[in-house]
């Protein structure tokens, strides 16, 4: 392997380790196509416990969720995002990312109205509420449905139940991170840091935007997942499908 591919390999994926995603317009988007520049990228991502997803416009570097040198655990997480404040806080924020996911992946011109309208974070809370409520019926039928899908239930719906409610009336205060709607605003801000959605009107009825990033995570990661699949089945309430608009 000559010193010319190491070097350009090297380019590659350290800028994909600083932006996560470079797109067509980049130089090392294109330098990554040549044979051995992408075989020694690949090599150099299996090493670190990490890979590439390739799609037509974009490379996106993931860490992989165990074995990683870059995986980062729970503590380091709080560090660098301030609103993560506990495990059960983590665990809720989890749920509703993965809510807002299930909104969005579904056809393609739910994918279409939802890249172009937003979903405001009233219907995420809303979505978010129908599905941790139908959760509170089905662990007092059955104790044991948390255990069977290995996820903290029980102390999640507790948190949410008890939650201060917020509501889109004009005028009312944006939610701090005590209420349902200041967690939804914290979920948010872990995606936008990542520079997967983009919001706007902060101060009004904030929405969340998908990006075509994110799009393309669902599509060539999250896919390739059962438990993306299991999960995001959980996240799907009867009636959904004749939901509002989440863009109000």
């Amino acid at each position: 392997m000559n010193a010319e591919i190491i070097k350009k390999a090297s380019a590659v994926f350290f800028a994909l380790l600083k932006e996560n995603v470079i797109d067509e317009s980049s130089e090392q988007f294109h330098a990554y196509y040549e044979p051995e520049v992408r075989q020694t990228v690949l090599m150099l991502a299996d090493e670190s416990g990490t890979y590439i997803i390739e799609s037509p416009k974009r490379i996106h570097l993931v860490v992989q969720p165990t074995g990683s040198v870059f995986a980062t655990n729970f503590t380091h997480m709080r560090d660098k995002h301030k609103q993560v404040e506990s495990k059960k806080h983590f665990h809720l924020l989890s749920v509703i990312v993965m809510a807002f996911l299930a909104m969005i992946d579904r056809n393609q011109a739910a994918k279409i109205r939802t890249k172009r309208e937003g979903i405001t974070y009233y219907a995420l809370e809303r979505q978010v509420n129908e599905v941790i409520t139908t959760w509170a019926a089905l662990l007092k039928e059955k104790p044991t449905f948390s255990e069977e899908y290995m996820i903290d239930m029980d102390e999640i719906v507790t948190t949410w139940t008890y939650m201060e409610v917020d509501t889109d009336e004009p005028g009312h205060k944006k939610g701090n991170k005590r209420t349902r709607i200041g967690q939804i605003a914290n979920a948010m801000r872990l995606l936008e840091t990542e520079g997967m959605i983009v919001v706007l009107d902060r101060d009004d009825i904030p929405k969340a935007f998908p990006k075509t990033e994110l799009f393309e995570r669902i599509e060539y990661l999250y896919h390739d997942y059962d438990r993306y699949e299991q999960f995001k089945e959980l996240m799907t309430t009867r009636g959904d499908e004749n939901a509002e608009n989440p863009s109000h």
